[in-house]
């Protein structure tokens, strides 16, 4: 592959990431009253857990950061996140399938505060649902038995951190596919299959979010 053949990939890739549209979302079940966010960032998302309401294993991993609000969770691939360098070389390599990681960023302020109003969705689940998002997410997770998962690194930032993730990493399961696999244990009518950018994740969280207003004020 040439020099320029992979610069045109890239950028593909890249304007995909923000111009590829959400698949349709069925519909709702009344929404419950626990909160879940979904926050862009780049092409990139995370999801947002409060601190207070996680009740299950997860909770370990907050002795790490006394005082913490709110937790967020985003998927990557594992050399890439930990090279902190944005390389065309890196990009391409990151499409192929590798190891990945979960960088968990503790928060003091509210996720609107950190990432902007506008790249944040708030969704509401119910109880049972935040507790399948919390396992799925804890079950990603590298640990020893009986063991809490060890930190691969510290993040790109203060108040965060990567672990090592058990899942694969590649062009057809991103960072945007882990994203609605979480939001569909939580309940959220999000397809598991067919999501790979941001953009596809921010339509339907936001469509979901726009539904849940009309049924809380219907």
């Amino acid at each position: 592959m040439t020099r320029s053949t992979r610069a045109w990939l890239a950028s593909a890739l890249l304007l995909c990431a923000c111009t590829a549209p959400a698949p349709p979302v069925a519909l709702l079940e009344p929404p419950g009253d626990a909160i879940v966010y979904v926050i862009e960032r780049g092409w990139h998302s995370d999801i947002g857990l409060p601190a207070e309401e996680i009740t299950g294993p997860l909770t370990t991993l907050e002795r790490r950061f006394p005082g913490v609000r709110f937790l967020t969770f985003g998927f990557g691939e594992r050399q890439f996140l930990l090279a902190r360098q944005v390389t065309l070389g890196g990009m391409l390599s990151a499409l192929l399938p590798s190891q990945s990681a979960l960088l968990v960023t503790a928060l003091s302020a509210t996720p609107e505060a950190a990432f902007g109003a506008e790249h944040v969705v708030t969704l509401h689940v119910s109880r049972d649902g935040l507790a399948r998002i919390e396992a799925a997410i804890w079950l990603e997770l590298e640990k020893p038995p009986d063991g809490e998962p060890p930190v691969l690194a510290d993040g790109p930032y203060p108040g965060s951190v990567f672990y090592a993730a058990r899942g694969t990493y590649d062009a057809f399961d991103t960072c945007n596919t882990w994203t609605a696999d979480m939001l569909h244990a939580g309940g959220l009518p999000v397809p598991t299959a067919g999501v790979l950018f941001v953009g596809q994740v921010m339509g339907m969280a936001r469509s979901i979010a726009a539904r849940q207003a009309s049924m809380r004020d219907g």
